[in-house]
């Protein structure tokens, strides 16, 4: 049997007003790439450095309602002994767990069509990581825009394992988040994301109906509809945000409480341009629209680090701006002018 009252209040702290998620969940590889890229070896100390960072930087509870982590952060402990849980718990911020195990290729699909792993065990994991203090979880399914792509297959084994998951999430207490991200890889235009993005929502709710999740007690996290990054054209935010709400509109169910944008491959003033856009055009719209950026939020405050002790007020300082500015552009209320005043 479901806690509806405990998801209840995991629903209500996630879309508390004004604020969003920050998603601190990169895989062991993911973040990697993105230490290396600033010139910091990735290893559990050094990774442990950059999360105590974020998750210690004073104020972000006014921004950031949850935040997702990786496996090892659960385990992982601040300079000062303080489990990172506890500084997120201090500044009322819900934790949250990734438990996807990443990609493989999905036989007999298109060509680099892929499918999510992380099903097998994932009963036991849950009850683990509930006793570590998690809230909600997510997990992500990825899929191309390309000549017959997202193929029927890659449309309905993806949303079979999604809908499985939810499932056996609230069974065990959490929250769900499903997050169907349409990638931006490729020269595809913004009309062909829509189409994909709205084929993948379809997909998507009509198996959570079949495995009778209960979407009341569910978060989805899409990409927004845009055009590929290699396309040539750039598209203004506001023709993002009708894009992105008139896909929304068809395929979301006014059910699903509240809808958290990923920031994919955007730059972060990229992402609260658009993101802002969203709120300022979302009309009634059903449910809150809200963010869970992870490089967009991240990004500059790693450059800033760089793994040097000496840096770390200045990259707080930073990602403080960051989370500040994009809870604006969910209140609809960022502009590019902000970048400078902030």
């Amino acid at each position: 049997m479901i806690d509806t009252a405990r998801l209840e209040a995991t629903v209500g702290a996630l879309t508390d007003p004004g604020k969003g998620i920050l998603a601190a969940d990169e895989s062991v590889p993911t973040i990697t790439r993105r230490l290396q890229a600033v010139g910091v070896e990735s290893t559990p100390e050094t990774r442990r450095a950059w999360r105590g960072l974020l998750f210690g930087t004073p104020g972000i509870g006014e921004h950031l309602a949850g935040v997702i982590l990786f496996e090892e952060t659960l385990d992982q402990h601040a300079d000062d002994g303080t489990p990172l849980v506890e500084l997120l718990a201090r500044q009322g911020i819900v934790p949250g767990i990734k438990v996807d195990k990443g990609t493989e290729l999905l036989p007999n699909a298109c060509p680099g069509e892929k499918v999510t792993r992380g099903l097998d065990g994932l009963a036991e994991r849950l009850a683990a990581y509930r006793e570590k203090g998690a809230r909600f979880t997510k997990w992500r399914d990825v899929y191309l825009v390309g000549p017959g792509m997202p193929s029927p297959l890659a449309l309905s084994a993806n949303a079979e394992v999604l809908a499985r998951y939810a499932a056996l999430a609230q069974q065990a207490g959490f929250v769900p988040i499903v997050e169907p991200e349409v990638l931006m890889d490729g020269d595809h235009g913004i009309e062909q994301c829509a189409e994909a993005t709205e084929a993948v929502l379809h997909a998507v709710y009509h198996a959570l109906h079949r495995h009778r999740v209960v979407l009341e007690l569910t978060l989805l996290k899409p990409n927004m509809v845009l055009p590929g990054k290699a396309h040539p054209a750039k598209v203004p935010p506001e023709m993002v945000a009708e894009r992105t709400l008139r896909v929304l509109r068809r395929a979301v169910p006014a059910a699903v409480p509240g809808i958290f944008f990923l920031s994919g491959g955007q730059s972060a003033e990229e992402a609260d341009a658009n993101l802002a856009a969203i709120n300022r055009l979302k009309g009634n719209a059903p449910w809150t629209l809200s963010f869970s950026f992870a490089r967009a939020l991240q990004q500059p405050a790693m450059e800033a680090w760089r793994g040097e002790a000496s840096n770390v007020a200045e990259a707080q300082r930073i990602f403080l701006k960051r989370c500040r500015l994009t809870a604006a552009a969910r209140r609809g209320e960022y502009t590019p002018e902000m970048e400078a005043a902030a």
